[in-house]
């Protein structure tokens, strides 16, 4: 087992057997199934710059600001309501596949609030370039090369990304799942009226017509060329 604050893990003994399922006493920062309660939390998460400041039990009205406050608080959320546990078979760094079991409570709810709030602050490409760096991210991190240069240039450039991530999301803990409700920010780029169905906005419709026989081209091409089918 190795525990943090973040998570804890587990390998070993009859997890080494993957057709095995793991023993419902080994978790400790998630409850089982059975446990849940039939009554889920509503909690505020407020970001800034992509970091979290604040978290408020809307039910409870418990509000706490300190990071390591943060943390426990969601982690004892997360735990009650059986949130961020997987069973997974892994490949490490050295060449061979291992089963890991890991609990995350609290980061599990962070991530989908995080993930939220950048959909709302964060332009579309600067997303999306900064998603497809995730995944090398992780391996770097997972592989041990924390302090690598790599991992240097990669965090500088997330923290980049992160710089409009400000604001709050609503979300709903319950019975295993993380339920996204709301979320708001006086930097977002969401523009009701020109995403409007029922007011003119600045968006014309028929502007499309244009783009979409530019886009038309390669398939029109690739069919003429090659006789693709449609």
């Amino acid at each position: 087992m190795d525990a943090n604050l973040l998570h804890i893990s587990y390998e070993s003994g009859i997890l080494e057997k993957p057709e095995c399922p793991a023993p419902d006493n080994i978790y400790q920062m998630t409850s089982n199934p059975s446990d849940w309660p039939d009554t889920g939390d509503l909690i505020k998460i407020e970001f800034k710059k992509g970091t979290p400041i604040s978290v408020k039990n809307l039910n409870g009205q418990e509000l706490y600001s300190d990071s390591l406050e943060i943390m426990n608080y969601l982690n004892k959320i997360g735990k009650t309501h059986g949130i961020g546990r997987i069973d997974i078979v892994e490949n490490r760094f050295v060449g061979m596949k291992s089963r890991g079991i890991y609990e995350t409570p609290g980061g599990t709810i962070l991530y989908h609030a995080h993930l939220d709030i950048e959909l709302l602050t964060m332009d579309r490409e600067v997303r999306k370039i900064k998603q497809s760096l995730i995944p090398r991210y992780s391996e770097i991190i997972y592989n041990g090369f924390w302090f690598s240069p790599e991992a240097d240039f990669l965090r500088e450039i997330i923290t980049k990304s992160q710089e409009n991530v400000d604001g709050s999301v609503t979300l709903l803990v319950f019975k295993g799942n993380v339920y996204i409700k709301a979320r708001e920010s006086i930097k977002s780029l969401y523009n009701e009226t020109l995403v409007s169905m029922d007011v003119k906005g600045d968006y014309e419709p028929s502007d499309a017509a244009g783009f979409i026989k530019i886009n038309a081209v390669r398939l029109r091409e690739n069919y003429l060329q090659r006789g693709s089918k449609f």
